[in-house]
This record gives C-alpha cells, sequence and structure tokens, in this order.
C-alpha cells in the first residue's frame, strides 16, 4: 500500500513478487510527478521484486529530473541490493 503524504510516500506491507505489480505504475507516476523520499520503514517483508521496484521508480525519478530517495530500507533489502549490486544505484538514505 501506498500511502501519499506530501513529498513523502510511505509504503507498508510487504514488498513481493504477490504485490509489487499493483505498486509499479501508481509509484512510478508519483515519482516522476515530483522529488520525493519513499519511506519504507513500514515494509514487512521483501524480495527481489522489490528491488526491481525500487529500480523502476529510480529510473522514473531521474528520466523526469526528480530528486529521489529512499529512506527505511529493511537490512534485508539492503543486502539483496548488495548481493544483486545494485546498491549503488538505488538512493538509500541520500
Amino acid at each position: 500500500m501506498i500511502h501519499d503524504d506530501g513529498a513523502r510516500l510511505s509504503l507498508s506491507g510487504p514488498l513481493t513478487l504477490a504485490t509489487v505489480a499493483a505498486l509499479a505504475d501508481q509509484g512510478r507516476a508519483r515519482v516522476a510527478a515530483a522529488d520525493r523520499i519513499v519511506d519504507l520503514g513500514a515494509v514487512t517483508q521483501v524480495d527481489s521484486a522489490a528491488l526491481a521496484l525500487l529500480l523502476s521508480w529510480t529510473r522514473a525519478a531521474r528520466a523526469a529530473g526528480r530528486q529521489f530517495s529512499i529512506a527505511g530500507a529493511p537490512a534485508a533489502l539492503v543486502c539483496l541490493a548488495s548481493l544483486y549490486d545494485v546498491d549503488t544505484i538505488l538512493p538509500f538514505g541520500r
């Protein structure tokens, strides 16, 4: 679920293969429309689909010339990003 609070998009619940498809287009449009901080503090579960989602949103924000950062990333997500060697592409904590 995405909660829009001004410049902050807060995600909650699992970010997995079963859930990210419903969030992809909705979030991509929001990050392209304005500078955003995506808060993952309430995310309960992640898998590699979460990385794909965030990479897609990162590309959309950059293509639109928007600032984009990720706050509150779960340790499992940061670990996955490192394993997939995309931790330097995703804007964690900036």
